[in-house]
């Protein structure tokens, strides 16, 4: 029987060199935009295009596709066409000094407003001394105390004058006048006062109510007097303070007319100027003070002092924000503490603003894994996203592990557009169980891990390695570089009509390539140095896999390459050691015999098997079932192995292997050696693709060429993976000289026909195989097993019927 085998051409994907018009990448111009990601491309754009609330992007994809760097340059190419957004920042707020004021101006005033307020605080501190220190202040003071001095003067000389022509002497008492009586110009003493006859107590009495009622209405008069003159000296002081400042408040309020905001600020911060003018005429900047926080203390101006949290002024467009420590106080802004003599204090000046406010009126840029794995980081972000505002809260409060008094700072506005980037396990994660998540990114940009295998994007690739020359000093890689390159991007996709855009690996080749052409002295990457990066890098990763081939050379790994046994089977595994993926052989075998358990998996009742695998054996088990009992029961016990297995496994991929061992088993005939084998089985027979079929070739390839190669060894393996297949220079040239075969099924009778030269079997009209086919034997020997099974069951209810026969008798 001939079978169909995979010509050379049909091994992997060749690139065509003649294909490029360049003759190095030299002449290449540069990479612009992304290659082979049209879908994700158009998602961004839209992304980026529309600018309604919630429409914020999630870049999913596998790391290494370059949605960082594409995200980067595209955006920053947005941005850049955008206007720049305003300024922000925080001033003291004089009527409730914990919860300061923010202030936006139009972009690059931000820092000129804070320069102005320094300089007003600096103009405050010569201006308002000198003005109080001038002859003409002290004069007018001098005047309004001197006048002050007269009415009290006066007053007390009418009072005076009138207590003597009632008869009585003032004197003063804490309480405010005593009047003392007076005959012939003597006081009297409290002795002499009571000796006098009553009349006259009485008229003294009643004229000194008369003298009290007068002090009390000079005592009215000189407050009155004294509160005007307090009136009139601080009028004079604002006056003389206004005609320090005024004009320089003025200014600024000329100069910032047309924002409100910041009028409003100004005349409160006139007022307050005017309300301490003391502390002012008072400073001394000389002073020595031992600690920064007791400087800013007696500085009367540094609550003028401007807190400019964000400063576009250096902004060319929209800003972009690349944030790769996404911490909450990171995100949101945070309110700065301070130690002052072991006490924890603040102000306005110590608020700093987050990346949502730094990219406010631009483009945040995040990695999703590392919000979600910082402290409170992914609620303040979704917190902000919802209510559009940016409010600075201490994160021990918000889960109630600190309570103390601190600012609370205005909320800002917010408008800013959120790229988060991550894997799509972490996209589905969100998008199952946040409900947030749905409605904040609402634009998902999906970057695929492959690309068709076009012209177009094999031209792309050769700008995208003129890129990397001009940008890391590369050398110019020529047509054969670039070609070998484009092979191995086809190998990464895993695909002959695929290309690879895990661009990360690409870009280490490209190095190294490069690193090695250098190494010999070239001038140019040749597709020899690109192999040679390639099987260097292979060459310091495949330890494990060398020792592997040790012990398969010393014959502790027990693999029959050559002749043929009954319910033996040679399966293909790949294994993963992080940075390095190779197929390895392994014996598969099954022993069948008489009972009823069915299949026993060993891996499996030794809990080493993973679901996949398990599913794999019970989809076997109904293959042999829809097959052989339909008409007869399916009355067995088999086992199977993967013999020298010591760890888990899991996938259906060994499950065609294992019912070729199974038929094997049961029909009594060989299976090849020299053949390995890999497939899943559905219950229709029908032998279906799996993953890593280039390296599972590739490992038994490695084994036979071990062992030596005999020219009928080989490989088995779905049809549907041919298109799969990318196998080395070696494997290919030995096909083409016809050192190793590989044959391409689609179901399990095909694959049968080859392990054993045996034809499967087509049930008559009757239903029956021919006794010489591999299912007729199968059948043979499942009645076989039914038959002596079913004289067992006869024996044993034969006995225990004897048994009852004998009871009923001695009963009787």
């Amino acid at each position: 029987m001939a079978y169909r085998r995979l010509r050379p051409e049909e091994l992997r994907y060749s690139c065509d060199p003649a294909q490029f018009e360049f003759e190095t990448t030299e002449s290449v111009p540069p990479l612009e935009g992304i290659i082979g990601q049209e879908r994700a491309v158009r998602a961004m754009e839209f992304g980026l295009a529309i600018k309604r609330h919630s429409y914020n992007i999630f870049m999913t994809g596998m790391t290494g596709t370059g949605k960082i760097s594409y995200a980067q340059t595209l955006i920053n190419e947005v941005a850049a066409t955008e206007k720049a957004p305003e300024d922000w920042c925080y001033v003291y707020n004089f009527e409730n000094p914990s919860h300061p004021v923010a202030l936006s101006l139009p972009c690059s005033l931000g820092a000129r407003f804070s320069k102005d307020m320094a300089e007003l605080d600096e103009s405050l501190k010569m201006e308002i001394p000198k003005a109080f220190d001038a002859d003409d202040y002290e004069r007018q003071k001098a005047e309004i105390f001197k006048e002050f001095q007269e009415i009290r003067a006066d007053s007390f000389d009418e009072l005076t004058k009138m207590a003597t022509e009632e008869g009585f002497v003032l004197k003063r008492a804490s309480t405010g006048f005593v009047s003392v009586p007076l005959i012939d110009g003597k006081e009297l003493s409290n002795e002499e006062f009571e000796m006098l006859p009553a009349e006259e107590k009485e008229a003294f009495e009643r004229k000194s109510s008369n003298v009290q009622f007068k002090a009390i209405q000079v005592m009215r008069k000189i407050q009155h007097a004294e509160k005007e003159m307090k009136t009139r000296t601080k009028e004079l002081e604002n006056s003389i303070g206004l005609f320090a400042v005024g004009y320089l408040i003025d200014e600024l309020k000329e100069r910032y007319s047309s924002l409100e905001s910041v009028v409003r600020y100004l005349e409160a911060v006139q007022k307050d100027i005017l309300d301490n003018l003391d502390e002012f005429r008072s400073s001394d900047e000389d002073e020595a003070t031992p600690f920064p926080w007791m400087r800013r203390k007696n500085d009367p101006g540094y609550k003028y002092r401007v807190n400019l949290v964000v400063d576009n002024k250096d902004a060319a467009g929209a800003p972009v924000i690349v944030e790769t420590n996404p911490t909450y106080y990171n995100l949101v802004g945070r309110v700065e503490y301070e130690n002052k003599m072991g006490m924890v204090t603040t102000d306005y000046t110590m608020i700093k603003a987050g990346s949502l406010l730094k990219a406010n009126g631009g483009y945040l840029v995040l990695q999703v894994r590392d919000v979600i794995a910082s402290p409170g980081a992914w609620e303040g972000l979704k917190r902000v996203l919802k209510t559009r505002e940016a409010c600075m809260e201490n994160l021990g409060e918000q889960f109630g592990l600190l309570a103390m008094s601190s600012l609370r700072p205005q909320a800002i506005p917010v408008n800013v557009k959120v790229i988060l980037v991550g894997n799509p396990y972490l996209y589905q994660l969100l998008y199952h169980y946040d409900e947030d998540f749905r409605k904040l990114f609402k634009v998902k940009a999906d970057f695929d891990t492959e690309m068709e295998a076009s012209r177009e994007h094999m031209t792309q690739m050769a700008s995208f390695i003129a890129t990397h020359s001009q940008r890391e000093g590369v050398l110019p890689f020529d047509r054969s570089g670039v070609a070998q390159l484009v092979e191995y991007s086809s190998r990464l996709a895993d695909h002959q009509k695929k290309l690879s855009t895990r661009f990360s690996e690409i870009v280490e080749i490209i190095f190294e390539a490069d690193a090695w052409a250098q190494m010999m002295g070239a001038k140019v990457v040749h597709g020899a140095h690109v192999k040679k990066a390639i099987v260097e890098k292979t060459y310091r990763s495949d330890s494990y896999e060398q020792k592997l081939q040790e012990l398969l050379a010393e014959g502790t790994i027990l693999l029959d390459l050559v002749g043929e046994k009954i319910g033996q089977v040679n399966g293909l595994s790949v294994l993963n050691s992080g940075d390095y993926i190779f197929g390895r052989p392994s014996r598969i075998t099954a022993v069948t015999y008489l009972g009823r358990q069915g299949i026993i998996n060993i891996e499996r009742e030794a809990k080493m098997s993973g679901r996949i695998h398990d599913k794999g054996l019970l989809t076997l088990s109904g293959y042999l079932a829809a097959k052989f009992a339909q008409k007869i029961p399916l009355s067995l016990s088999a086992s199977l192995t993967f013999e020298q297995l010591y760890s888990g496994i899991d996938g259906d991929s060994a499950s065609s292997t294992e019912l070729y061992a199974l038929l094997s088993s049961l029909a009594d005939l060989p299976v090849r050696q020299d053949i390995a084998v890999t497939g899943s089985v559905n219950q229709l027979g029908e032998v279906q693709p799996i993953g890593g079929a280039t390296y599972k070739i590739e490992g038994f390839f490695k084994a036979c060429k071990l062992k030596g190669l005999s020219g009928s060894q080989g490989v088995m393996l779905p049809a549907q993976n041919v298109i799969n297949l990318n196998l080395d220079d070696e494997v290919v040239e030995a096909v083409r000289e016809g050192k190793f075969l590989i044959y391409p099924v689609a179901t399990i009778e095909e694959g049968i026909e080859i392990l054993t030269g045996v034809p499967a079997g087509v049930p008559d009209e009757n239903g029956r195989y021919s006794p010489d086919s591999v299912y007729g034997r199968v059948v043979k020997k499942l009645e076989e097993y039914n038959s002596l099974l079913g004289r067992e069951k006869e024996e044993i209810d034969g006995g225990r019927n004897m048994g009852e026969s004998g009871c009923s008798g001695a009963c009787h």
